[in-house]
This record gives C-alpha cells, sequence and structure tokens, in this order.
C-alpha cells in the first residue's frame, strides 16, 4: 500500500495546499493500494501511521519553501536514512525530517517518501490559497496520481524480481 499524506495547517494561507490537493483526491478514482489521508498539522499521527503499516512508499504534499514562482510545482525524494534523530518533539508540527525521525524512533523504517511540493506565495495568517498556489492545485492532483502509479510499478517490478 502506498500513503498519501497532506499536510500543512489551513490557517496559514498557502501552508494548506497539501490539504487541499489531497481533498481533492480523494474524490478521485484511486486504486485500493493508495490511502489518502489529511493529516494537516498532525505530524505525530502520521509517524505513527507510517511506523504501524510499514509503508513501502509514501508521498506527502506540503507547501514548500525553494525560492521559485509561487505556484511551482516541485518532487523531492527524501533522504530517509539522514533523518535518524529527532532533535525536538512537537506533536502539531509537521516538519518531514521530524516526522521521519520519529518513524525511527518508533522502530520503523519510513521506506521510500517523495515530497510533491508547491512554492507558497503566502504563509501569513489566513484562510483560503493564492491565486497560483490554488491555480496549482489541479495539476498536483494529476502529478501526485502519476507518482502512485509509478511508485506502484515499481514495487510491482521490485516484489516479483524477490519472488513476492
Amino acid at each position: 500500500m502506498i500513503l498519501v499524506a497532506g499536510v500543512g495547517n489551513i490557517f496559514l494561507g498557502d501552508d494548506a495546499f497539501g490539504v487541499e490537493v489531497v481533498r481533492r483526491l480523494s474524490k478521485q478514482d484511486l486504486p485500493s493500494w493508495a490511502r489518502v489521508v489529511d493529516y494537516g498539522i498532525r505530524g505525530m499521527h502520521l509517524a505513527h501511521d507510517m511506523a504501524n503499516a510499514s509503508y513501502p512508499a509514501t508521498i506527502l504534499i506540503d507547501a514548500v519553501d525553494r525560492d521559485d514562482p509561487p505556484g511551482t510545482l516541485s518532487v523531492i525524494e527524501l533522504d530517509t536514512a539522514a533523518m535518524d534523530e529527532v532533535s525536538s518533539l512537537d506533536a502539531h508540527g509537521m516538519q518531514p525530517e521530524l516526522v521521519l525521525g520519529l518513524v525511527g524512533l518508533l522502530g520503523a523504517k519510513p521506506g521510500r517518501v517523495l515530497l510533491l511540493g508547491c512554492q507558497p506565495q503566502s504563509l501569513d495568517e489566513h484562510m483560503g490559497l493564492s491565486p497560483p498556489v490554488n491555480a496549482a492545485v489541479g495539476a498536483a492532483v494529476v502529478v501526485a496520481q502519476d507518482l502512485i502509479a509509478d511508485l506502484w510499478k515499481e514495487l510491482a517490478c521490485a516484489w516479483v524480481s524477490q519472488g513476492k
């Protein structure tokens, strides 16, 4: 099973990008092996789900500042091996490196993790996405669907080659 996790704070403008993408993605006809969840700011919940289910692959969807024009999408493969330590805990925090470090503390490996990010325009306190980030949500849904299909093909090939 592949986990698709939307993260972000709906009260901080474009930080709600991941939440909005998984809201729209959950209305799509997806395979039964793709689990789509809105985690919001519940990092501890995400870490526990990842640790308990041992997902071979996870797609995190979030606002990511990469100094690109607002609304720019990017897909980043996270180095989960470099995230073995947790320096501080915040039960409501959603920093990917802390969440993945928590998975390790819980005695599990996070598997392969891709981050589908969108460059925010504003993270100020208000509800609603800025126009460029809102315009990117539809494209992000398509990218997420493609990532789900591609990851499944990779996992299926790996399982076949291992004789599973």
